[in-house]
């Protein structure tokens, strides 16, 4: 391995090392109940009362990490779909700064930003529907 290729890791290293510590601090909060340390409320839940649609990200968070996949699917369902996305995204960054190219993603694609502003904007409403069966939605 060179040098610049071992330089070209350390930002992919620390992206590893905050998620780690963020597993941590989440761990230890358990965001599910009261047992843990209180972690921030969302703002946007806090100052209108509506989910917003990254609400229950955390809660999803601890849940996946305990393996309680149905958990997090109920804590938020967009976001457990974005998982891949994410994924494919970040391993495409890492695997670029590896080889010294840029990897394309579905980012580039033309299509991609409206259609992720869509979806989002979709997934706000739908989570705040006032009946059901859209009220199971509620985190």
């Amino acid at each position: 391995m060179t040098a610049t290729r071992l330089r070209a890791m350390l930002l992919p290293a620390g992206t590893v090392l905050v998620g780690c510590a963020a597993a941590g601090v989440v761990l230890a909060a358990d965001p599910t109940s009261d047992a843990g340390f209180p972690l921030p409320p969302c703002p946007v839940k806090w100052l209108t009362g509506l989910d917003c649609p990254g609400c229950g990200a955390t809660r999803l968070f601890y849940s996946l990490l305990h393996g309680d996949v149905l958990s997090a699917l109920h804590y938020n369902a967009a976001l457990i779909a974005f998982i891949p996305f994410f994924l494919w995204t970040w391993g495409a960054w890492v695997l670029g700064r590896w080889q010294g190219r840029r990897i394309p993603t579905w980012e580039q694609w033309r299509w991609s930003p409206m259609a992720g502003l869509v979806l989002i904007a979709v997934w706000a409403v739908i989570r705040n529907l006032p009946f059901p069966p859209f009220t199971a939605l509620y985190v």
